[in-house]
């Protein structure tokens, strides 16, 4: 115990004279999403930019579970020396520490370096459901007493919205964990649950029925689709995310994988990406105004989990 913390101290101690080299070795770039996701196709386009303009590899890496907090908890407990790095939504990082006292990191251990996206959602239902839209959702919610829908975890924004809408609605809408949208979209074709939310982009491809969408606008690719809120229920469902990193990263490499970011969000195979997972136009944030974000975001998502009966 006492030579592993020595080693720790030492590798700390190194980490001013570390960062004039940097980086010198690969990067790992830790996904905490399945491999397939739209967070993970994101991470893919983005490495190659940033290992263009660090001059090393930059490699994702899936380490997924407990709603993010496996992979998140990786990178919390490493050393800050720019060479361990997430791509993240920033729920993992802030409502988890909230709802549990034991995944070994709180919203202070990591630090954000970009914002890179901005994830609308879908409500989806099965081709030949009788749930045709949302008003008859919530109806059938009423007559039944209460619907099951899928998501991806207690806390993630795909259940704090469902059960933010029963809320807003005054229906029970009973939901029901799972590992991946991938994993949502099969039961829900299957009529295991009647509905599921998912990442829009997600939904884009899937042989699902999209009835109303968690966004701020309407999409071009849900046409005649209406957000949730224009049917006349404030429900926020913000997921953003990006490039994070250890907190206390020397700032001689904080701004050089910041350049490097601002500059990988411009590339066209990340463009490209952006939107097919309909990113809007201008989600890249710097480093102080993604920290300013996530401030602003953690008072209001733990009024919303006062207000939902998950935080006391």
């Amino acid at each position: 115990m006492l030579k592993a913390l020595y080693a720790a101290i030492l590798a700390l101690l190194a980490l001013p004279a570390a960062a004039q080299g940097w980086p010198s070795h690969p990067i790992q770039l830790i996904n905490p999403y399945p491999a397939g996701s739209t967070t993970d196709l994101l991470a893919r386009a983005l490495a190659p930019g940033l290992s263009a303009r660090l001059g090393q590899p930059v490699v994702v890496v899936n380490r997924d579970g407990a709603a993010g907090s496996v992979g998140v908890a990786a990178v919390a407990r490493a050393v800050p020396d720019g060479y361990t790095l997430t791509f993240t939504a920033t729920t993992p990082l802030i409502v988890n520490p909230m709802l549990r006292g034991d995944l070994g990191y709180s919203r202070d251990s990591l630090e954000g370096i970009c914002q890179t996206y901005d994830h609308a959602f879908a409500l989806i239902v099965r081709p030949d459901s009788p749930l045709r839209d949302l008003p008859g959702l919530l109806e059938a919610a009423r007559d039944k007493g209460n619907l099951q829908f899928g998501h991806l975890g207690i806390g993630s924004i795909q259940h704090l919205a469902g059960v933010s809408l029963a809320q807003a609605a005054g229906v029970e809408l009973e939901p029901v964990t799972y590992r991946g949208d991938g994993a949502v979209v099969v039961d829900v074709q299957a009529g295991r649950v009647d509905f599921g939310i998912t990442v829009a982009a997600f939904a884009v491809s899937q042989p699902v029925r999209t009835i109303a969408l968690f966004a701020a606008e309407r999409s071009p690719a849900f046409p005649g689709v209406p957000t949730v809120k224009e049917l006349g229920y404030e429900v926020s469902a913000a997921s953003y995310g990006g490039v994070l990193a250890p907190a206390g990263l020397p700032a001689a490499i904080k701004a050089r994988l910041e350049a490097a970011c601002a500059g990988a969000v411009t590339d066209e195979a990340y463009l490209a990406m952006a939107r097919r997972t309909l990113q809007p136009s201008q989600p890249y944030l710097g480093a102080a105004a993604f920290a300013a974000r996530m401030r602003e975001d953690a008072a209001g998502k733990a009024a919303l989990l006062r207000r939902i009966g998950l935080l006391q």
